[in-house]
């Protein structure tokens, strides 16, 4: 038997994805007039942006929504590109010019909001909210239920947003994460959310009701497919904590080399 591969277009998300899109397109445009435009908003940023609003639109509208209700590990794939791999793309294609807008509403809301705009929030809401949806009770009524669907979605959106923000936001605050901070900061929580996935893979029984109830698609069993849903969660933490800290270590190497050129600059005045 063959699940079903519908394409699924709300108009909620609709307007959503429009609205990142348009906004974004608008912003882009403008700066790319400007003489600097080709520093300030350079084509690869556009692409990375475009990217991360297809895979956006991939998890929404594509049949991996509809395959997720009949099948655990595409639930998996669906709840990954929602945390990790859109607000990832979507961040790395915003610059402080293109972002400037709303830079001066950003920073006085980061310093009122105090601990709760704060990086160790942000893990958190990160690792708590991955561990409460794979509740069996919260998951199995999130698969069966239309409007508990959508809130899991804008809290894995959310917790993505506001995770990557602090390591991928091109403008910096007092809060930002320096020196170690950084990796600190992401190996603890990729090894907190890893543990949820090895767990779901090595579970001895199927923990949901929800795919016990469905028809064996692709030869998968129940257990089988929680297995593979866990697997999925667990390697694609892995892989995103290597690719970041390479990142991260990258940028920290670029800003070591800006902040020592600066200090011979001033030196030589």
């Amino acid at each position: 038997m063959s699940p079903e591969t519908s394409w699924t277009f709300s108009p909620g998300p609709l307007i959503l994805v429009a609205l990142l899109l348009g906004s974004y397109l608008w912003r882009w445009r403008a700066i790319r007039a400007t003489p600097t435009g080709r520093r300030d908003a350079p084509t690869w940023r556009l692409a990375v942006y475009l990217t991360g609003i297809v895979a956006l639109a991939g998890a929404l509208f594509s049949p991996i929504d509809v395959l997720g209700e009949q099948i655990f590990a595409m639930h998996m794939v669906q709840h990954v590109l929602l945390i990790d791999v859109v607000p990832i793309l979507l961040l790395l294609g915003l610059t402080k010019v293109i972002l400037r807008p709303a830079t001066r509403l950003l920073h006085p809301v980061e310093t009122r909001l105090g601990f709760f705009g704060g990086p160790i929030f942000a893990v958190l809401v990160y690792v708590g909210l991955m561990w409460l949806w794979h509740v069996p009770t919260l998951y199995d009524a999130a698969v069966r239920h239309e409007t508990v669907h959508v809130l899991e979605h804008v809290c894995f959106t959310f917790a993505g947003g506001l995770y990557w923000w602090h390591l991928l936001s091109p403008i910096r605050s007092r809060l930002a994460l320096r020196g170690l901070g950084p990796v600190v900061y992401m190996a603890g929580t990729k090894v907190f959310v890893g543990l949820l996935g090895i767990f779901l893979t090595f579970a001895p029984n199927a923990l949901y009701e929800v795919y016990e109830d469905q028809p064996r698609f692709w030869g998968l069993s129940a257990l089988d497919d929680q297995a593979l849903a866990g697997a999925i969660m667990a390697i694609e933490q892995s892989i995103i904590m290597g690719i970041a800290l390479a990142y991260l270590f990258v940028r920290a190497l670029e800003e070591s080399d800006r902040a020592d050129e600066r200090e011979e600059r001033f030196a030589d005045v």
